[in-house]
């Protein structure tokens, strides 16, 4: 009898693609039955995943979070802040899974962390509540006992189709408020999430209470743009900007927590400076890199 998994943000770049290769993969779509979970069951993307056989229910209150996770084996959570900008729902909502978690004795979640930017910097960065309230959840989940693994996503390659813009010379810039030299954990969530999320569930005695972080390298801005030159053949140009003109290119709301996400990037660091390696050699498939990103999404940028 198939073992149940039950995936949250079915209809997402992340948990839509642990479902993906999850489908593809010849030992673990016969190991494995799918549950997936949306807050919306009207999206296509939530219709089409009923098609392919996946069950689909609305993660909406406790009561259907339970529901939701009864009789799972393994769990894959993802949590939205965007959302609502709220922290104390995200870190509710994952709460409310780790409790169901909990009662319906999950033999592994796994939880789309981050680290703690504010712990982390001692204070020195305290406004990236996207990242804090993930690590909150982590340490919930943690104090539950509920036999459990954390992913790390890195930084998406995907928003590069917004920043990288076509200046009045034609070259594409790039703006941070960080050196050329600071370096970024790049990652495809949409395709890549999927890859390693496999590995853990294949590993789980390996990787059960550690983090695996997910990221094809570390780039600089300046291979950024060395790479997107030699993919495209367009020209490109850096800018470093100061904090507050960084801060001005954004919605008010979410300046200070963009800006202070960058600063941590730079110092200590997306993963304060941790090895890719260990949860490289994991992977059964190797991730996608920024210039097959590029090739793939070069009409982006016409």
């Amino acid at each position: 009898m198939s073992k149940l998994i039950t995936v949250f943000g079915s209809t997402g770049n992340q948990g839509g693609s642990v479902i993906k290769h999850l489908l593809a993969d010849a030992t673990l779509s016969k190991e494995f039955k799918i549950r997936g979970v949306t807050r919306d069951t009207s999206k296509p993307a939530a219709q089409a995943l009923a098609k392919q056989g996946v069950e689909v229910a609305d993660m909406n209150s406790k009561s259907s979070v339970a529901k939701a996770i009864e009789g799972s084996h393994t769990v894959f959570l993802v949590t939205n802040y965007w959302e609502t900008g709220r922290p104390e729902v995200e870190i509710t909502q994952g709460q409310n899974v780790a409790d169901a978690a909990k009662d319906a004795v999950v033999s592994h979640l796994i939880f789309s962390s981050l680290l703690n930017v504010t712990e982390t910097t001692g204070g020195r960065l305290s406004h990236v509540p996207h990242f804090d309230g993930k690590s909150e959840i982590e340490r919930y989940i943690r104090g539950t006992g509920v036999p459990c693994s954390f992913v790390l996503p890195g930084y998406f390659m995907s928003n590069y189709l917004q920043m990288l813009r076509k200046g009045s010379d034609g070259a594409f810039m790039l703006a941070y408020p960080v050196s050329n030299k600071a370096k970024f954990p790049l990652f495809d969530a949409a395709e890549d999430t999927g890859k390693f999320v496999k590995a853990v569930i294949k590993n789980r005695e390996k990787v059960l209470g550690h983090h695996v972080l997910e990221a094809t390298d570390y780039y600089t801005p300046e291979r950024i743009l060395a790479e997107f030159e030699e993919v495209t053949g367009k020209k490109t140009r850096y800018a470093r900007v100061s904090a507050e003109q960084y801060k001005g290119f954004l919605p008010p709301a979410m300046a200070e927590e963009m800006l202070e996400n960058h600063l941590f990037v730079e110092d200590p660091g997306y993963f304060a400076g941790a090895d890719l390696k260990e949860s490289l050699d994991l992977l059964e498939e190797k991730p996608v890199t920024w210039k097959e990103f590029v090739e793939k999404n070069s009409g982006a940028w016409n």
